[in-house]
């Protein structure tokens, strides 16, 4: 790929692919496990990680938010990995939808925030990044050797791979 914010994008959906592949061998108690990192488990990481994404990506499509998402409803690893693939897809149509300067308004709890296109993009990928990086200390804490590849590097070296 020659376009960085592409590149960015397609290593995301992948390093989060990897951990629901990874979590998909976990029995129930094993992915609801309380971390003190974090959001606290396995399934409440991926929960919050695609709930942001989805919360920013309407931002992004200057569309009414989506409500977020509970985290009540404990929801299998192919659950996540179909809502993961669909807020991934929904995040790429939109990313371009305007100038990366382009500034966008965000209202969350009364308060009406504004931020440039590429700013919450780059918010988008680094907090994905972020939280997988605790769900690896989860993983870890669980005893999952190896651990899911995650870095670009490793997804350069696994072909670039995409959905």
């Amino acid at each position: 790929m020659s376009d960085l914010l592409d590149a960015q994008m397609a290593h995301n959906e992948w390093a989060t692919e990897q951990l629901l592949d990874a979590c998909a061998a976990l029995g129930d108690d094993q992915l609801h496990a309380k971390f003190e990192i974090g959001i606290g488990s396995l399934h409440d990481s991926f929960v919050h990680l695609i709930g942001a994404m989805w919360v920013w990506t309407d931002t992004l499509g200057q569309r009414t938010p989506r409500p977020w998402i509970d985290e009540a409803p404990r929801r299998s690893i192919e659950e996540l990995r179909a809502m993961h693939r669909t807020a991934a897809a929904d995040l790429a149509s939109v990313a371009r939808l305007g100038p990366m300067e382009q500034t966008l308004t965000r209202e969350r709890q009364g308060k009406v925030t504004s931020y440039q296109r590429q700013v919450i993009l780059g918010h988008v990928l680094t907090h994905a990044m972020h939280h997988r990086a605790q769900m690896l200390n989860m993983l870890r804490g669980l005893g999952v050797n190896p651990l899911p590849p995650s870095s670009m590097v490793e997804w350069s070296r696994a072909g670039c791979p995409a959905r």
